[in-house]
């Protein structure tokens, strides 16, 4: 029997691929150099598709494979997959939760405290040898006794919440939501949080129900002492009223490993000193790989096999 197909949408690297290959038949569409050709080529062995929430998959591209069946997003997001044709075909959509929630959450503490105690400053000025001319490095604040205010209380924000508890921070959250059963201070506003807060860290997931969420407003709400973290996805912020922020010192300073367009950032973003700047590296790591890939490896092998995938997508209208 001839291996199923699998299209990888994301240029991936080569253990997954190899991965993949053991079962699968793997067609490389990161790397094709004529994508449409390349499509209409092995659209016939298409049966399953790797992408994920950031690349996601429109409708020309589901609809030009007719035998695809199940689409796995590799990490927890997949706003970027059109949910109309896969509802219409009936395809199996399968996500990732839990495989990188401690990096991404370690990246979001990483930022807090890499704006808070100017770090990425603090290394230019001893590699220029201003420490040994005796320069005076300007003095930072702690982050011990502070507020910290999250966005999004799903995994991720529950991790961030428990990492901070350490350093002596009040917590507080906002979601769509309460839950009742978590220990921390949840607003039902958001603009009451941001007031509230010393801190923002945004953990919650994009698509349109948060689309540009944090704009002038709440960054005028956080104020001039505050700091904003994300760790969500770029759209969750308006570009243009972070960059503003940032340049009028409305607020501190911020720490962004997402940001809206990426990788191509603005200039007058990335001239800013009081902004952290890395590139959607929370989930990066080697344990979120190796989780991720266990799991996407199960989804499929449950699937051709006939059985459910351990973490399906419910979308509207779906038997839970």
């Amino acid at each position: 029997m001839p291996k199923p197909g699998v299209i990888v949408i994301q240029r991936r690297t080569q253990p997954v691929l190899d991965a993949l290959a053991r079962e699968y038949t793997v067609h490389d569409y990161g790397r094709a150099e004529d994508k449409p050709a390349f499509v209409a080529e092995i659209a016939g062995d298409v049966r399953a598709m790797l992408t994920n929430g950031r690349g996601g998959a429109d409708a020309a591209l589901i609809a030009a494979l007719p035998h695809l069946e199940i689409i796995c997003c590799f990490g927890v997001g997949y706003e970027m997959v059109d949910l109309p044709s896969v509802q219409k075909r009936g395809i199996t959509l399968a996500n990732a939760p839990g495989t990188n929630d401690v990096g991404v959450a370690e990246m979001a503490i990483l930022l807090m405290m890499a704006v808070t105690r100017h770090l990425v400053a603090a290394d230019a000025y001893v590699r220029a040898g201003k420490w040994a001319e005796g320069v005076a490095f300007p003095r930072r604040h702690t982050t011990g006794g502070k507020k910290l205010g999250i966005v999004g209380l799903g995994r991720i924000g529950a991790k961030i919440a428990e990492r901070a508890e350490p350093f002596g921070m009040e917590i507080g959250w906002h979601g769509p939501n309460d839950k009742p059963d978590a220990p921390w201070k949840y607003f039902p506003e958001l603009i009451a949080l941001c007031e509230w807060a010393d801190y923002l860290i945004l953990a919650c997931p994009g698509g349109a129900e948060t689309y540009h969420l944090i704009s002038t407003d709440e960054l005028k709400a956080l104020g001039p002492g505050g700091i904003l973290v994300s760790i969500a996805r770029g759209s969750v912020t308006d570009p243009d009223a972070v960059i503003a922020a940032l340049t009028e010192r409305t607020i501190l300073g911020a720490g962004l490993d997402v940001f809206e367009g990426e990788p191509h950032l603005p200039e007058t973003l990335l001239a800013r000193d009081n902004v952290v700047l890395t590139p959607h590296l929370g989930a990066i790591t080697h344990e979120a790989l190796d989780n991720g890939l266990e799991l996407l490896l199960t989804n499929l092998r449950r699937h051709f096999a006939g059985e459910e995938v351990l973490t399906p997508v419910l979308l509207d209208g779906d038997e839970p």
